[in-house]
């Protein structure tokens, strides 16, 4: 099973990863620093939330484990593992467009509403990574 054992860890390349969908009860790390930003977050089987300097950024339902998480406004991408299907919803910037790729096939583009969520549903599995990638269009 691919989990975050620390609940949240800096990587090699300055990607996050968090998440871990194994966890029977809420677990959670707050005010963990990483290239000036504080992020937050709660994890386990349910759901698992990130937020960065006290704002949503990333939320699955239930539970997942994300590798390599990266957002610059244009392209937000990671790697996730869960039990299930999952639902995911990201907060990115309000009434755009975006093109969701999950492993490398792409979606219909999808709008975000006027609070910047943009939700979609991924095939997630415990060993395997699917690949997400988000882009502005």
């Amino acid at each position: 099973m691919k989990t975050v054992e620390s609940l949240i860890a800096k990587e090699k390349d300055g990607s996050l990863s968090f998440g871990n969908f194994t966890l029977p009860q809420k677990s959670k790390v707050s005010d963990f620093a990483h290239e000036g930003d504080l992020y937050k977050v709660k994890t386990f089987n349910e759901i698992t939330k990130l937020e960065k300097n006290g704002l949503f950024v990333y939320e699955s339902v239930p539970g997942t484990s994300v590798f390599n998480f990266r957002s610059d406004g244009d392209v937000t991408a990671f790697n996730v593992t869960g039990s299930s299907d999952v639902q995911i919803t990201l907060e990115l910037e309000p009434d755009k467009t975006y093109e969701v790729s999950v492993n490398s096939v792409k979606l219909e583009p999808v709008k975000t509403n006027l609070g910047g969520k943009l939700v979609f549903s991924v095939e997630a599995k415990e060993d395997e990574f699917t690949a997400v990638e988000v882009k502005r269009v």
